[in-house]
């Protein structure tokens, strides 16, 4: 399996020392048990993005010590002078093959955030982005749409509470993990059908619960979506439950469909 959301690094900072950084080797112990083939690592390089940080670099470091194990993301923050410069250095120089956890405390489709997705695209990059409440859109999701529209060549991955609650139409982004029947009409759906640029990353707490709060809903869902739908865990802790783990070794679908979801699609976006 790929898990495609994954982190290292030091993100626990306020449990310093009784919760120290999660290191390179702690997280293939993990996939060792779990069945994890690949781990896509993802930086953490906004203070809104986590409890802590981990640059571009030691994802870098990690993949390379490991590179059998691991594909290295790179990930910038837009207010950064040389953002765009420092795109072309991890993707050129060390081939980074995705951007992300892109999650800072600016909309979505702030010019600063724009001209990242610019760069995205002329690299082709997937960009996985974290939309938590308040920080990155509206009900309905309209911001993403904009940038869905205008950056075709970018395959934008969402995440997150903010994201994940837009699969029902009754969303007002107001509750973190909703536990109401799915209404259909939600934005999720709506931008899945209309944009071919738009995959589902199904890790966190936000993806797990998307697919249990209504299973019956869930099952249609994957039923229209798999192709899109990127199977993670977004472990970042020692210790963290992942309860995707145990989902898509029981989810009733064909071998095919788990397979994509768990592996095929992720390989096939990251060109491997």
């Amino acid at each position: 399996m790929i898990d495609f959301h994954a982190h290292i690094g030091n993100l626990a900072r306020e449990d310093y020392p009784r919760r120290p950084a999660l290191t390179a080797e702690q997280m293939i112990d993990r996939m060792d048990r779990t069945g994890v083939d690949i781990a896509v690592l993802q930086p953490l390089e906004s203070p809104e993005g986590g409890w802590g940080y981990c640059l571009t670099e030691e994802i870098i470091a990690a993949r390379d010590r490991y590179p059998e194990r691991f594909i290295a993301f790179l990930c910038v923050d837009p207010r950064y002078p040389a953002a765009e410069r420092l795109i072309d250095v991890f993707v050129t120089r060390h081939g980074c093959k995705g951007f992300g956890e892109h999650v800072n405390g600016l909309w979505f489709d702030d010019p600063l955030n724009l001209r990242l997705y610019a760069k995205c695209e002329e690299h082709g990059l997937p960009l996985v982005f974290g939309d938590d409440l308040g920080c990155f859109d509206e009900p309905g999701l309209p911001r993403l749409e904009r940038c869905l529209k205008e950056f075709p060549g970018v395959t934008f991955c969402g995440h997150g509470p903010g994201f994940w609650s837009a699969i029902s139409g009754d969303d007002d982004r107001t509750i973190v993990y909703p536990t109401t029947p799915i209404k259909p009409g939600g934005a999720v759906e709506r931008l899945l059908g209309e944009y071919e640029n738009l995959c589902c990353d199904m890790s966190a707490g936000s993806g797990n619960n998307a697919m249990t709060r209504d299973p019956e809903f869930a099952a249609g869902f994957i039923e229209r979506w798999w192709p899109r739908l990127l199977w993670g865990t977004d472990y970042c802790l020692v210790g963290q439950e992942t309860p995707q783990v145990q989902w898509i070794a029981e989810i009733d679908v064909s071998d095919e469909v788990r397979h994509a979801i768990g592996h095929g699609n992720a390989a096939r976006l990251l060109g491997l």
